[in-house]
């Protein structure tokens, strides 16, 4: 038993951290656009960070629930509400065998994510739970979700610890403009110094082409100092290629294995889920920065996850609903050392 779908939105996946070991043999990573509101979903319920979630894109499903568990919503705020009653995004809530989740249009970003406690049950292909939506494989039988499909549950739990708790602090709000930050390279050398300038200065347009494979932009040409054309080579992650019509094409989760158009940039690891949230009409800008200030950045998001587990699986002796402000706190108070 698990989740049954009543109506599925316009593309709901299975996903997780995506699967990796396998470009070489051109299949995809795929994986959660958001990799930080998935793994928030999932520290929520108490799940490993990568267990596999609900992503959904712009408009979420309708849902029903065929056995207790505990479900936590992240990313874009789609205005859920669990039979009727509003749930709010960022905290684990309890649902009830045969109620229903309805989950509506993001007011804010594009992608929401749904974690169940335990988990999905769905095959683990090469590694992964993830859904390659353009090959067909992984996730609920390698496609999006439709009416009438059931996704069961793993290891469902009716209650969790300190369900009170487990809520996120706040996070910082979605927006329409963002700035990411870049290392250059590796063909940054392909460029002239106007080209570079351009790409690093100017503000570019999310196309309505954009997808899980990749993100065209639209704005200003980003010049070359010879041709768009190289050796073809891995592509990674948040890969900014720029190919002979000057425009950026950002490399998301089902980018391709390799390629050969110039590379000017990588966006870094923890901003890669601002231009996840992005949709068409949406403007970007990038700046670049140094590789041990990314490091660094990724680090303390690793650490920040580890902060909010042990938060949620503390041994708290009571917890209290405090007032301050008009803004409702839960308190816990665990035994001393």
């Amino acid at each position: 038993m698990g989740l049954k779908v009543i109506s599925p939105g316009p593309l709901t996946s299975v996903q997780d951290e995506g699967r990796f070991g396998h470009q070489r043999i051109g299949m995809s990573p795929a994986g959660a656009m958001d990799l930080h509101s998935m793994r928030l979903a999932n520290l929520l319920v108490g799940n490993d960070l990568g267990e596999g979630v609900l992503e959904m894109t712009f408009l979420g499903p309708k849902l029903q629930f065929t056995q207790d568990n505990v479900f936590a919503l992240t990313g874009a705020d789609m205005g859920a509400t669990l039979d009727g009653v509003p749930v709010p995004l960022g905290q684990a809530w309890p649902a009830k065998a045969g109620s229903v989740l309805q989950i509506g249009p993001a007011r804010a970003g594009c992608r929401g994510y749904l974690a169940v406690a335990g988990g999905l049950d769905v095959p683990v292909l090469y590694g992964s739970k993830s859904t390659l939506l353009r090959s067909g494989l992984g996730g609920f039988q390698g496609r999006k979700l439709a009416a009438g499909d059931t996704i069961p549950f793993a290891s469902p739990r009716a209650q969790i610890p300190n369900l009170a708790v487990r809520r996120l602090p706040p996070q910082p709000p979605i927006s329409k403009e963002i700035t990411v930050r870049v290392i250059l390279g590796p063909q940054d050398d392909r460029f002239t110094k106007e080209g570079l300038d351009t790409f690093l200065n100017s503000t570019f347009t999310v196309d309505e082409k954009s997808d899980r494979m990749g993100y065209r932009l639209n704005g200003p040409k980003v010049e070359h100092s010879t041709d768009a054309n190289i050796i073809s080579d891995g592509i990674p992650l948040g890969a900014v290629q720029i190919p002979g019509s000057g425009q950026p094409i950002i490399m998301m989760s089902e980018h391709q294995g390799s390629g050969g158009y110039t590379k000017i940039a990588n966006i870094i690891s923890v901003d890669i889920p601002l231009v996840a949230q992005c949709a068409p009409g949406d403007k970007i800008r990038f700046q670049a920065i140094k590789l041990d200030l990314a490091q660094e950045l990724y680090l303390a998001q690793r650490a920040q996850y580890e902060r909010l587990r042990q938060v949620y699986d503390q041994d708290f002796k009571s917890i209290y609903r405090v007032s301050v402000n008009g803004n409702t706190y839960c308190v816990g108070i665990s035994p001393a050392k």
